[in-house]
């Protein structure tokens, strides 16, 4: 069952189409404006890095001087769970929210560009 990536040529944003079969000749409408002027993409195919990986290549940010430490959001959000945690409170929904995105690739729009 694959889900097929398609780019809108009017507001430029990526849509995910789902459908039960390969063989179907698909032409999703942009989820996000609506147009149907959309066009198939190269999907790109997933890999998870473990905490391990993560740290080898960007080095452990509790351990480090280096500047480069925070470029992964997935170690600033590990940062930010550590300091609710020392604080005794609650991580927002929000916050939660947008941290399990970072780890599964989907960046907030305020990081996306760092």
């Amino acid at each position: 069952m694959p889900i097929y990536e398609f780019r809108c040529a009017d507001c430029g944003k990526v849509t995910n189409f789902f459908t039960r079969k390969v063989d179907t000749e698909v032409a999703a409408p942009c989820e996000h404006c609506g147009s149907a002027k959309t066009s198939r993409m190269m999907s790109k195919f997933g890999r998870s890095y473990t905490r391990a990986d993560i740290i080898e290549k960007f080095g452990d940010p509790s351990e480090s001087n280096n500047p480069d430490a925070y470029r992964d959001p997935r170690q600033i959000g590990t940062w930010v769970e550590k300091k609710f945690e020392s604080y005794g409170m609650d991580l927002p929904e929000g916050a939660r929210e947008m941290i399990d995105a970072a780890r599964d690739g989907e960046l907030p729009d305020p990081v996306k560009d760092l």
